[in-house]
């Protein structure tokens, strides 16, 4: 396909992807749209995904390689090399759904002053049985901006924005260790409208390999520095390394399947109030980490009724 034929690019980060990224690439070859090329950036991997990469035969897909530098450099590298100037991002366990490219791309040409546009999602479990559905926060572009310090408005693989206002903002940034997605946000917001489609167009798959943990449990000098860095737009390599420390130390079975389980939890009770399935998540995550208190108290929680579940978690959601 020639370059000046190839209306999207759909950028897709890969490492150790092999369970999941079969999945993935079929949701996006068998999208209604057809106009893209599908851009995956081989992040070092040393299980089979470079193999069922090459397995599949469809001449939309292109395949590049780096050694294992991170999802911010990985998504970097892709960026420099698409051929379209409308990139839809993905991730490698993730899938599309059908409309999903036709939707966002129609909406960025029909509205040129946007220049990034997000979407809704329905969240799975690793097996693919559904955990809950996502509604964005804020859709509209004045209320993203106004709350873009506290949260992240997007959902990462489900965002789709022109090229060359990313490029503009420099792209995503090698420090912002598990947020790169939230600090590129906050620069790019600045040049142009945003939005979020009302109606879920990917399936995000939780697992808790490719799981980020909750913040929480980073601890407070992780929270610090992110803050400090989405709010001021700036990080050091000095803060970046600080961050990269903390992670590592955190990158254990532990602490990751703990923190995986325990999200499970809370989206069971708040989201889609299953309290048995919750309570299986918090017996879980209480065997992984006896020693955090919060583990009882989702536990507990579990015991309540649906009321007072959705009670407890409006209050914490006004008060965090």
């Amino acid at each position: 396909m020639k370059k000046e034929e190839i209306a999207i690019t759909v950028l897709m980060p890969a490492y150790n992807a092999g369970k999941y990224i079969a999945e993935a690439i079929q949701s996006v070859l068998d999208q209604a749209f057809c106009n893209f090329e599908l851009l995956i950036i081989n992040d070092g991997s040393t299980d089979n995904t470079k193999d069922i990469i090459t397995g599949f035969t469809d001449m939309r897909i292109r395949l590049m390689e780096q050694n294992n530098l991170g999802v911010a450099a990985a998504l970097n590298f892709g960026l420099a090399a698409a051929k379209a100037e409308i990139i839809a991002r993905f991730d490698a366990d993730d899938i599309c759904m059908p409309d999903r490219l036709e939707k966002q791309f129609v909406f960025l040409q029909n509205n040129p002053d946007y220049i990034l546009t997000g979407c809704e999602a329905e969240y799975i479990m690793e097996n693919g049985e559904h955990l809950f559905n996502f509604s964005c926060a804020n859709y509209t572009d004045e209320k993203i901006k106004k709350e873009i310090n506290r949260y992240c408005p997007f959902i990462h693989s489900g965002v789709m924005f022109r090229k060359k206002a990313v490029l503009d903002a420099g792209g995503y940034s090698l420090h912002a260790h598990s947020f790169e997605d939230h600090f590129l946000w906050a620069t790019l917001l600045k040049k142009g409208k945003c939005c979020n489609l009302p109606y879920p167009l990917i399936k995000v798959r939780f697992n808790a390999n490719s799981f980020t943990i909750d913040e929480r449990w980073r601890g407070k000098t992780f929270r610090r520095i992110k803050q400090k860095a989405i709010s001021t737009g700036s990080i050091s390599e000095k803060e970046g390394n600080q961050l990269a420390r903390i992670i590592k130390q955190q990158q254990t079975n532990k602490i990751k399947h703990g923190s995986y389980h325990a999200l499970c939890c809370k989206k069971f009770l708040a989201d889609n109030f299953q309290p048995l399935k919750a309570r299986e998540h918090a017996g879980k995550a209480i065997f992984l980490n006896p020693a955090r208190i919060d583990n009882y108290a989702m536990l507990f929680t579990t015991y309540l009724p649906q009321k007072m579940v959705r009670w407890i978690t409006r209050m914490k959601r006004t008060y965090n």
